[in-house]
């Protein structure tokens, strides 16, 4: 059975016959590999654009086999078993190649001990994850981090690790959630500021065909393009229970009562209204890591402190100021959060290496807790003396005002 077909080398009069200047076509199951009824998306791409088209068993069938050494020169198909290469000459003549693909053998050797040559132990170094490579995904096929036979494409390996990295975070607070969760309803999960939505598709699937979790997710995003796409593959990939929708965190409104927030790398203060929404709907939980933290650092001059302040050293210079002030903001957020009846830990969410906004605010509601959310009882606390004696103001903090 095919599981996927890339198409490239396009001959110099294809926009005669397909009407576009197409430069390859990449073909990619969209179902189950056991579903009766198979279904593909093809994507056909040009210097500038993607077009996606859905394609059943039989239309990709036709389209091969009108296409191969026709419109393009070369074509590499994957199958469960076999690695196949169509390449066309200067000739027009066709070659096929087939290479076996021994998967057996593959995942064995992966998985091969390695030996400590210092003292001679032998230590397993297969990283077990809880989205496992070597399975297919459909969701990480179509957003391009796994092929067809389930390997993790190597320029993509950060965002696989990303993702499971998450995925583990997410596995520790869900006891506690779902002791929370009132059971005759699904669990409630918003994500904000969603984006490509790697993370919310990988919830998705995590709770829903590996856990069995009855859940509702929404993903909220400003860009109508990404949203756009985020809910075609959806309904492509028949996930009903994921939805998405245009907007602004700042405005909206919608009555979700979550049990968990997601916000991860919402732009400067739309992290603070994503927080506000958690702690005002009262949501179980919250995952946020907070990016470009510009308020507090475009406020800090030097006219607005004391000058005898300690602290002056860490704006003298531009880097160190820049850090300093997302520092400051997430720590004021965090402790916001734990007056609002949170417990509240920042964690490394990802290695430095990968991407420098790599700490995550992760904060479980106390129900033993009886601590009021409104910001009048927080005023004399160590961060508002903090802000006051910076010279700035936080949006969270003002918020309630």
């Amino acid at each position: 059975m095919l599981l996927s077909a890339t198409l490239s080398k396009p001959i110099k009069n294809i926009k005669q016959i397909l009407g576009q200047d197409f430069l390859r076509v990449k073909i990619k199951i969209a179902t189950s590999a056991n579903a009766d009824t198979k279904t593909y998306i093809a994507e056909f791409y040009t210097k500038t654009q993607v077009f996606h088209k859905k394609m059943t068993e039989k239309e990709v069938e036709i389209f091969l086999k009108e296409n191969i050494s026709v419109t393009f020169k070369n074509c590499v198909e994957y199958t469960e078993t076999d690695e196949i290469t169509f390449l066309t000459n200067k000739k027009g003549e066709l070659k096929k190649l087939v290479k076996k693909i021994d998967a057996k053998s593959k995942d064995e050797n992966s998985s091969l001990p390695m030996q400590n040559l210092l003292n001679g132990n032998f230590v397993n170094n297969k990283k077990n994850y809880l989205l496992p490579e070597g399975i297919p995904v459909p969701f990480l096929v179509r957003l391009g981090i796994m092929t067809a036979e389930g390997k993790i494409v190597s320029s993509k390996y950060d965002k696989f690790r990303q993702i499971n990295r998450f995925l583990e975070i997410l596995n520790d607070i869900l006891p506690q959630v779902q002791k929370a969760h009132q059971k005759e309803k699904p669990l409630s999960i918003v994500d904000f500021g969603s984006g490509k939505s790697y993370l919310t598709f990988a919830v998705q699937h995590y709770l829903t065909q590996i856990l069995k979790i009855d859940c509702q997710i929404f993903g909220l995003d400003l860009k109508k393009d990404v949203i756009d796409y985020c809910s075609k593959l959806a309904n492509e990939l028949s996930l009903k229970n994921l939805n998405f929708a245009v907007g602004d965190i700042e405005s909206f409104e919608q009555d979700k009562h979550p049990d968990i927030i997601i916000t991860l790398h919402a732009c400067d203060t739309a992290t603070d209204y994503a927080l506000d929404y958690a702690v005002k709907k009262g949501a179980t939980a919250i995952l946020s890591v907070p990016c470009c933290q510009h308020e507090i650092n475009l406020q800090l001059k030097k006219t607005n402190l004391k000058e005898d302040f300690s602290l002056q050293p860490l704006l003298k210079y531009g880097l160190i100021k820049e850090r300093f002030s997302a520092l400051v903001t997430d720590a004021v957020r965090a402790e916001f959060l734990e007056k609002s009846g949170y417990n509240v830990q920042i964690l490394e969410f990802i290695d430095e290496s990968s991407t420098p906004k790599n700490l995550m605010i992760r904060a479980i509601k106390n129900f033993a807790d009886n601590s009021s959310n409104s910001l009048a009882n927080c005023k004399n606390l160590q961060s508002q003396n903090l802000l006051n004696t910076l010279g700035v103001k936080q949006t969270l903090w003002q918020m309630d005002d």
